[in-house]
């Protein structure tokens, strides 16, 4: 009776067994694995979302605290409505044209026209049932094409990273990295290694492995040893994987930015930023349409939506995620949050294989990202760019690196060397045109060419063109 009359006499916040039971009945919120792999899955993502982010506020002047105040809420929101580690990504092909495209970079209206834009299309499509009908008529090998141009790309972003030095306002690499210093080469390979140790392929079945393979040769060993190091080599991996690799990572990068610069410390204003609304013109609409949302729309439907649904049908296949339902949240966000100056945003495929690649299996993976922008956001607002200006650039590599590689392989489970010579075709493209709806396209017109070779025509047809043949060379003899 003492305990019950405690739980109901506690107040809520400061009771924290009601605390859990509040977030553990909402079932998108349950921890899959611990809670460790869920902080690590969270920071999974930033290796885009950073580089993009710091080069806008530094080119565009983005407000970096509204960003990440909104982006938090999109964070926390994605997490509750789809249960799994959905990320929330910049709108690259934006960002790409607003930063290094001409002379006269794209001011903050313009920019958001573009989202806003992008947004309303993405909204059209999703509540009219229309991107349901395109994801279920897109054949998975042109998906798994784009997936892995995305991942490949990513990877090859991260492998500049690694090695020359970044002016993110100019878009260009530098000179090549030293090896020794607070950004050399040695820290990334020390962290790549970190990671790999730690993690090994990113799999959720490296643990079972050694349990699955060799049941025949236990069955011939007649001695326990070999029973006991398998049970001992799982329990190591199994306290290797609760490690949150990248979360280290991750933090180990923000004490170097204090350690490479202290006096940035000089330089933060506590408060968050003074949130307005944005005033977009006639030529700022057109401007913004023209230059940012047309690239951005076919790569926000085909990387944004259909990609992240197949993705994440391979890593979650007991929880389904509709193309209508992604499509919708992603016009949805950008209505709201582009309108006050956020950043335009959407759910990437390469985000998701990040956050699932470091541990993310749950909504409580975004969940904690997104506490951990608000609380940023609401501290230091805008002047958390001045840290971010100093986090090491290769650190930020090494993540890019695996979210990459964690996407491309996505595409291992072609069956046919048919299907792989399509999914290879559309990579090559999307890679060399650096166009995923080129890519796309000329998937799609090699796919329909290799199923018309196996059309069946029927024997009925060839006879009645025969027979049309020889009537029309009897009536003319």
């Amino acid at each position: 009776m003492e305990s019950q009359e405690e739980t109901t006499t506690t107040p809520l916040l400061l009771n924290p067994s009601r605390w859990r039971s509040y977030i553990t009945r909402s079932s998108n919120f349950n921890l899959k694995t611990n809670i460790w792999s869920e902080l690590g899955g969270s920071v999974g993502d930033l290796g885009t979302y950073i580089p993009i982010v710091l080069a806008l506020s530094l080119v565009n002047h983005l407000d970096l605290g509204t960003t990440l105040i909104f982006t938090a809420f999109y964070n926390i929101l994605s997490g509750f409505l789809f249960g799994i580690p959905m990320p929330v990504q910049p709108m690259k092909s934006i960002a790409a044209v607003a930063i290094s495209e001409s002379q006269v970079h794209l001011t903050i209206p313009q920019i958001m026209a573009a989202g806003i834009s992008t947004a309303s299309v993405l909204l059209f499509l999703g509540a009219t049932g229309l991107m349901s009908v395109f994801y279920k008529f897109i054949p998975l090998p042109v998906v798994r094409g784009v997936q892995l141009s995305q991942g490949l790309a990513f990877a090859f972003t991260a492998i500049k990273y690694i090695r020359y030095d970044q002016n993110f306002t100019t878009g260009k690499s530098g000179s090549a990295r030293s090896w020794l210093g607070l950004d050399g080469l040695v820290l990334s390979l020390s962290a790549i290694l970190f990671i790999i140790l730690v993690t090994g392929s990113g799999g959720d079945d490296d643990v079972n492995q050694n349990s699955i393979i060799p049941q025949s040769v236990e069955a011939l060993d007649t001695s326990s040893s070999r029973s006991r190091r398998r049970r001992s080599g799982n329990q190591r991996l199994r306290i290797l994987k609760a490690i949150p690799a990248a979360l280290l990572v991750f933090m180990f990068g923000l004490l170097l930015c204090f350690v490479r610069d202290p006096s940035i410390v000089k330089h933060l204003k506590f408060g968050p930023s003074k949130i307005g609304i944005v005033k977009i013109t006639w030529e700022d609409w057109k401007i913004g349409f023209v230059r940012a949302a047309i690239p951005q729309i076919p790569l926000s439907v085909l990387n944004s939506v259909i990609a992240v649904c197949k993705l994440s049908a391979d890593l979650f296949p007991d929880r389904e995620v509709s193309a209508a339902s992604v499509s919708v949240s992603v016009g949805v966000m950008n209505l709201v949050g582009c309108w006050f100056g956020a950043m335009p945003c959407c759910h990437g495929a390469g985000g998701l294989a990040g956050q699932y690649r470091f541990g993310g299996r749950s909504g409580a993976s975004v969940l904690f990202l997104g506490i951990g922008k608000l609380i940023l956001g609401l501290v230091f607002g805008n002047s958390f760019v001045r840290i971010l200006s100093e986090f090491p650039i290769g650190i930020l590599g090494v993540m890019l690196l695996f979210s990459g590689i964690e996407l491309a392989m996505a595409s291992k489970d072609m069956n046919s060397k048919e299907e792989s010579f399509v999914m290879l075709v559309c990579a090559a493209v999307s890679l060399t045109g650096s166009s995923a709806a080129l890519g796309f396209g000329v998937g799609i017109v090699v796919f329909l060419l290799m199923k018309l070779r196996h059309m069946d025509f029927s024997s009925a047809w060839f006879s009645n063109c025969e027979a049309s043949v020889d009537a029309n060379t009897n009536y003319s003899t």
